[in-house]
């Protein structure tokens, strides 16, 4: 039975992948994005047209409107028009260190924006309600991997903090309201049609045009790099399986993974991280080029390393990532080579 789904950011990495696999199952899409110039347009305006060529041929419809998640009456109007049954939103100021720049887009987008979708989920009464959020939430934690049940309350960012205000926000929400909604931490996403901000698209663009490669913290960070398919497969199965109230919530032992209210966090990661230097070496060695290496002290807002625990994941929709870091870095340049025409 087709559903009618609303995507916010569907012109980004995640919201884009995440809307074809939607189409692909003969979906309902109907997808908003406000097409910012934090990073190239061109590349935004791009993967909407990929998507509009895919819904040609796919049995489910797309429909796209261009606003800012911060027009109340715009959002409402959508909601209004297309009644849907679930709502994805992947719309968000992204990045950690533009947000020590430029704090006040990410209060905006992050937060305001955020209460509007909770506003029109709780009067249009959605049936399941996805976010994202990010590892980057964990902050200073060094006990690895990261457990949803881990404290979070030492983001090292606004970024983070923003997030982790996503996941009490929703929670109040689900309490409030009854919204069932789940929160998906997400770690260093990256493949084709990946965000020119992110290390993957920085090192790649580093190395074919021969440029000096900075690398932070000299090189001594690790990170769970999580190819973009694992993650649309996670965010897809948590739409069809709502969260739930845990009947069983021990009120005198809380857990931040489930509760009383109908919400749930789930880390979304590959469970194998890996050195910086080790993911430059692999790209090297699918680019063909060596990179030139400069390095430098740690910047403001960075985490030395991430890994996730994703049993919780596993247990709520059979989770498994599937793309190891070769083949994912594979596919990955292939499409780099393709997509900016290099020979």
């Amino acid at each position: 039975m087709q559903k009618t789904i609303l995507v916010t950011g569907v012109a980004g990495f995640i919201g884009s992948a995440v809307v074809k696999k939607l189409l692909s199952k003969g979906e309902n899409v109907i997808g908003i994005d406000n097409l910012n110039s934090y990073y190239d347009q061109k590349l935004k305006n791009d993967r909407i047209k990929n998507i509009e060529k895919i819904s040609r041929s796919s049995s489910g419809t797309w429909k796209f409107k261009k606003f800012d998640l911060e027009d109340a009456l715009k959002i409402n109007d959508i909601f209004k028009i297309t009644n849907p049954e679930i709502v994805i939103n992947l719309a968000a100021q992204a990045g950690v260190r533009y947000s020590i720049e430029n704090p006040q887009s990410y209060i905006l987008s992050n937060l305001v924006g955020f209460g509007n979708i909770l506003e029109a989920c709780k009067e249009f009464k959605v049936e399941n309600f996805i976010y994202a959020s990010s590892s980057s939430v964990y902050g200073g934690n060094i006990k690895m991997p990261f457990d949803e049940d881990d404290s979070v309350d030492h983001p090292k960012s606004l970024y983070a903090a923003t997030k982790r205000s996503n996941e009490l926000m929703a929670h109040s929400y689900s309490h409030l309201f009854g919204i069932p909604a789940t929160g998906l931490r997400f770690f260093t996403v990256y493949g084709p049609w990946g965000r020119p901000d992110m290390s993957p698209m920085i090192f790649a663009k580093a190395i074919f045009n021969k440029e000096p490669l900075k690398i932070y913290n000299y090189g001594q960070m690790q990170r769970d790099f999580t190819f973009i398919d694992d993650v649309v497969d996670a965010i897809v199965g948590c739409c069809y399986k709502p969260a739930k109230f845990n009947k069983d919530y021990n009120y005198l032992n809380p857990k931040a993974s489930n509760s009383f209210a109908p919400h749930r966090i789930f880390n979304v990661g590959n469970s194998n991280p890996i050195g910086l230097i080790k993911f430059i070496e692999l790209l090297e060695s699918f680019i063909g080029l060596k990179a030139i290496k400069v390095f430098e002290e740690i910047q403001p807002g960075d985490v030395i390393a991430t890994s996730a625990n994703t049993e919780k994941l596993a247990n709520w929709i059979n989770f498994r990532p599937k793309v190891s870091i070769e083949d994912g870095l594979r596919i990955f340049v292939e499409w780099y080579k393709s997509y900016y025409s290099i020979s």
